[in-house]
């Protein structure tokens, strides 16, 4: 029995790579992509905030971190509230950075679900959250 799926996620994930791969003027990874979007829309966050929301392994998000700073698009400070913790914030440039990105992810989005009513978009994303790591180890 093939799998029902997990090729048609693979796919597009792909894809979706290979379009910020070609965002004008910005030459970012997904992960990096992805990463400026998230702080774009939720603003400055701890780095165990970020990490639940994209999943990257630990390890993998230090070296996206460390590839954003470098590029100087975001910067890890002491969180002031807790002197453990590091707070990442974009910069100017990252800020210009993440809201390109957001408006090319955006329009993508918005021709990907053309012709979906919001009942169909709000199956799908059900359809997603289960392959959320918790929402599987809770199933097991």
């Amino acid at each position: 029995m093939p799998l029902a799926l997990i090729p048609d996620i693979h796919r597009a994930t792909h894809q979706i790579g290979l379009h910020i791969a070609q965002c004008p003027g910005l030459a970012i990874t997904q992960g990096e992509a992805h990463i400026l979007v998230y702080l774009h829309d939720h603003g400055p966050a701890t780095v165990g905030e970020v990490h639940s929301a994209l999943s990257h392994k630990r390890s993998t998000l230090t070296s996206l971190l460390n590839r954003l700073d470098e590029r100087r698009f975001a910067v890890r400070e002491l969180h002031p509230g807790n002197r453990k913790t590091f707070l990442i914030r974009l910069t100017p440039s990252g800020k210009k950075a993440a809201a390109k990105v957001r408006s090319w992810l955006q329009r993508y989005e918005q021709k990907a679900l053309a012709g979906l009513n919001g009942e169909q978009v709000e199956s799908l994303r059900k359809i997603l959250a289960r392959f959320d790591a918790s929402a599987v180890h809770a199933m097991l």
